[in-house]
C-alpha cells in the first residue's frame, strides 16, 4: 500500500530523529515531535513501563496534554490495556492499534476509555514497539480523536519501528556498559561472542544490558548462555561466571 513518497517521507522523520539523538532523553523528544509529521497524531508519547511494578515514564508532545492526574487514570489500567497485553503479554509484533484487539463500539464502555481517553479526547491509538522483554515495554504511541489509523499509517510505522529500535538501542547501550567487561579465561572453548557474553554476565550485566552492548535481542543472549553453560558443564549464572574468572584447573 506504500508508495515511493510514504517511504521518503519516512526516512526524512528517521533522519531528523537521528540527528537529534544525542541520547535516550534527546531521542523521545525528537520521536515525538516527528512521528506526527508521518502519521498525523493529536498527542505523541514515548512510554517506557516497567512491567513488574506498573511504573511508567512518559515523554508527550505536545507535553501540556497529559498533566499528573491523568497519568494517574491511565495507570490505574495500565494491566487491562489492549495494547500492553498485546505487546507485552502475547508478545505481539509491530505496529498495533487499540481497534486490531477490539472493536471501537466496545472499548468504548471500557472504564479504561471512561476514566482516561475520554478525559483527554482520545479515540483511538496506534502503537509502535521499539524495546520489549520481560521487565520493560518501551512504545511510541499515537493518539487521535474521531478518526482511526488507517491500514496505510500502521504499515509506515511498521517499516520505521524496526530502525526506531536500533536507534534506541544503540543510544542506550554506552549507559549500560560502564566499567568493562572482566576477562574470561583463554583455556575455555567458548566462541568470541559468547565469551563476550560471558565477560559482560560476570561484569553484572542483565541480558537486556548485554543485548543491546552486543547489538542483539535479549533472547540472543539467552540462547548464546545454554550454549555457554553446556559447553562449560554449569547449570547456573553464577556457575558461569565462577568458570570464567576463576583460575584455570592444574
Amino acid at each position: 500500500m506504500l508508495t515511493r513518497a510514504d517511504l521518503e517521507r519516512g526516512m526524512r522523520s528517521l533522519g531528523a530523529i537521528a540527528e537529534q539523538s544525542l541520547d535516550d532523553a534527546a531521542f523521545a523528544r525528537a520521536g515525538v515531535r516527528a512521528l506526527p509529521a508521518l502519521v498525523a497524531a493529536d498527542l505523541t508519547t514515548l512510554s517506557i513501563c516497567h512491567l513488574k511494578t506498573g511504573r511508567r515514564e512518559v515523554t508527550g508532545f505536545p507535553d501540556e496534554r497529559l498533566g499528573a492526574e491523568d497519568r494517574a487514570c491511565f495507570d490505574r489500567h495500565f494491566s487491562e490495556h489492549p495494547l500492553v497485553r498485546y505487546h507485552a503479554v502475547q508478545r505481539g509484533c509491530g505496529a498495533h492499534r487499540i481497534s486490531d484487539s477490539t472493536p471501537f463500539v466496545r472499548f468504548r464502555h471500557s472504564a479504561l476509555y471512561s476514566e482516561y481517553y475520554r478525559r483527554i479526547g482520545i479515540d483511538h491509538v496506534v502503537a509502535v514497539p521499539i524495546e520489549v522483554d520481560d521487565d520493560v515495554l518501551v512504545s511510541f504511541v499515537l493518539n487521535r480523536k474521531g478518526r482511526d489509523f488507517s491500514d496505510r499509517d500502521r504499515e509506515l510505522l511498521d517499516r520505521v519501528g524496526p530502525v526506531l529500535s536500533r536507534l534506541f538501542a544503540a543510544l542506550r547501550a554506552p549507559s549500560r556498559t560502564g566499567p568493562p567487561a572482566p576477562a574470561v579465561r583463554n583455556d575455555l572453548a567458548l566462541t568470541p561472542r559468547e565469551r563476550d557474553v560471558l565477560g559482560w554476565l560476570a561484569g553484572g550485566k542483565t541480558d537486556r544490558d548485554i543485548g543491546a552492548i552486543l547489538g542483539c535481542s535479549h533472547r540472543t543472549v539467552q540462547k548464546h548462555l545454554q550454549r555457554i553453560y553446556e559447553k562449560l558443564g554449569v547449570e547456573t549464572r553464577t556457575a558461569a561466571v565462577m568458570r570464567a574468572v576463576g583460575p584455570a584447573p592444574r
